[in-house]
């Protein structure tokens, strides 16, 4: 496995001869081999023109003093594990195949270039020593020109930003980046040249024994590292995964914070302050005003005005003497448009406010029950929906079904406490009258059809059976009647619950057993299975036929037939 590996050292003034000195082999190098000659691909080879003098050019003139332990320059080093260089003989000091050399090189300095661009002042590749690497002169300068070190490399975020960015740059020649979130300090270039000198040749004065031993701690080590690698590269990946969770939940926080803010109005005292008003004697005077404020609401005690309110809006509105759309003109040219638009919500949440306290609550009007018309719907409703009508007649004994004035079949809405909230209606004029619908002002969150049986009227509800809409809860109820010869033995309701918006889950997941009878098509099947999610003790009942109504159809012809065949046995036995 090979990584591409960068560091930097941090240079003061004071360093930079030394570091020159080393780097242009200007003195002699231990492991260096003076038969191989070294690279500069950026910069001059003028020998008389020194890095000090490079740097100073390229600083300049400065607007502020220069500390005297400011750092002048920063030297970047870049390798690559021996692994990448000769990969076939990792441990074979200063060798290296070529093809590889000049893939590195190229890429390197290509990212020096987009990265740093001319403020590389010389960057050279050294082949001398045992592993290729390169050693590059940044001089810190910011955008405007400024010496600022700190801006580029303090701090492990920034350290972590260059050494993902030298992996990008570099991951097409097959090189890992290393061990993201490790202690390791960047600017100790220790390991940089442990990786350089890696692949020296041992002492030769050491026995055969004495090497066997080395190279047998040398494979423990290797194999030891390969497992905290393996390890680090575990955590490394958990860290990822947390940071990431980490600036998700910041993201949130940081919208909420905003939302929050979008919700709260101007602050009044700002807004008086705009106004011309001055705060004296703990009130906001000015413009022939006493106005105190508290919070959201402010009062003119002012004897011409003596009037209070609240909001940005409304100040502005009363001190300059204006309409709302002057007022947020004024407001968008003082505070911008996000500020008015923090003052236009809050203006319609106290006005909305004000409207809940004040104006009169408008009760739902069912639609007018025309008795003469009762005859047609109950006709309808046994004769073409086959539905006994001892129970229809129950039904509108209750109150819960009757007719109106275009004969439509009315069908009763109520919340859970019984209060007329809605009503559904199905015309039942002519032949094949489809319209359905429900009456205007129905709250069809609050209010539903439904109606009970079985057990006694104070029983808790034992079964709460859900259909699509009140003519199958209706049929329901009357298979099981027909089939069971009796109402059920336990408390049971049956409602209508055309949606899941309109589903009264709070009161249901009382309920011990929910049966789910949409019927028995693709478009309710989805409902269905969502009802099953929210309440988990529902249970999921489909009809033989389309519907239940259907069903019940065809159930009464079923019965009808076997009466008919009876009837002729009858005969036949007389």
């Amino acid at each position: 496995m090979a990584y591409a590996i960068a560091r930097i050292k941090k240079l003061k003034r004071s360093n930079l001869a030394g570091s020159e000195a080393h780097t242009a082999r200007q003195r002699e190098t231990p492991n260096a081999d003076s038969d191989k000659q070294n690279i500069r691909f950026i910069g001059t080879n003028n020998p008389t023109l020194s890095l000090d003098q490079l740097v100073m050019e390229k600083i300049g003139e400065q607007k502020r003093k220069i500390r005297p332990d400011a750092v002048y320059c920063t030297e970047i080093l870049l390798t690559a594990s021996p692994e990448y260089f000769r990969p076939n003989c990792p441990t074979q000091a200063g060798y290296y195949e070529q093809d590889k050399v000049d893939s590195w090189l190229s890429a390197s300095k290509q990212w020096l270039d987009s990265r740093y661009s001319d403020r590389i002042v010389r960057a050279e590749l050294h082949l001398d020593e045992a592993t290729p690497h390169i050693h590059a002169y940044f001089v810190p300068l910011d955008e405007k020109g400024q010496l600022r070190a700190k801006h580029f490399f303090d701090g492990r975020l920034k350290m972590r930003q260059f050494q993902d960015s030298y992996s990008e740059a570099t991951e097409h020649l097959g090189l890992e980046r290393g061990i993201k979130g490790s202690r390791a300090q960047h600017q100790d270039i220790k390991d940089f040249y442990s990786v350089v000198n890696a692949g020296i040749e041992p002492d030769i004065s050491l026995t055969q024994l004495q090497l066997q031993a080395k190279a047998a701690d040398r494979d423990r080590a290797q194999a030891k590292k390969q497992q905290m690698e393996a390890t680090a590269k575990a955590l490394a990946l958990e860290n990822e995964l947390k940071d990431k969770r980490i600036k998700e939940l910041e993201a949130q926080v940081a919208f909420w914070q905003q939302q929050t803010q979008q919700l709260r109005d101007l602050a009044l005292e700002d807004v008086a302050w705009e106004l011309g008003l001055n705060y004296e004697r703990e009130r906001w005077r000015g413009h022939g005003h006493i106005i105190n404020i508290d919070a959201e609401k402010f009062y003119d005690f002012a004897p011409e005005h003596s009037k209070g309110s609240g909001g940005a809006i409304d100040l502005v509105m009363h001190v300059n003497q204006c309409n709302f759309r002057q007022a947020v003109v004024w407001l968008d040219e003082r505070f911008g448009e996000a500020g008015v638009e923090r003052a236009a919500i809050a203006h319609v949440k106290n006005r909305a406010a004000d409207i809940i306290q004040t104006e009169p609550r408008s009760q739902f009007a069912p639609p007018v029950e025309d008795k003469a018309n009762w005859s047609a719907v109950e006709h309808y409703l046994t004769q073409f929906r086959g539905i006994r009508s001892d129970c229809i007649q129950m039904l509108h004994n209750q109150g819960l079904v009757y007719a109106d004035q275009q004969q439509n079949a009315v069908f009763v809405m109520r919340n859970l406490e019984g209060q007329r909230n809605g009503a559904f209606l199905r015309g039942t004029r002519g032949e094949n009258n489809t319209f359905k619908g429900y009456e205007k002002g129905t709250k069809r969150s609050d209010s539903w059809f439904y109606f009970s049986l079985g057990g006694k009227a104070n029983d808790k509800t034992s079964t709460a059976i859900l259909c699509k809409s009140p003519i199958d809860a209706i049929s329901r109820a009357m298979l099981e009647y027909l089939i069971r010869g009796d109402v059920p033995p336990e408390r049971t309701v049956y409602m209508a619950i055309d949606d899941i918006k309109s589903l009264p889950l709070e009161r249901l997941q009382k309920v011990p057993n929910i049966l789910v009878a949409f019927g028995n098509d693709k478009s309710t099947d989805a409902a269905a299975q969502r009802v099953l999610e929210l309440m988990p003790q529902s249970q999921i009942k489909k009809s033989k036929a389309s519907d239940w109504n259907q069903q019940l159809l065809d159930y009464g012809q079923q019965l009808r037939q076997q009466q008919q065949q009876q009837e002729q046995d009858d005969e036949l036995s007389l």
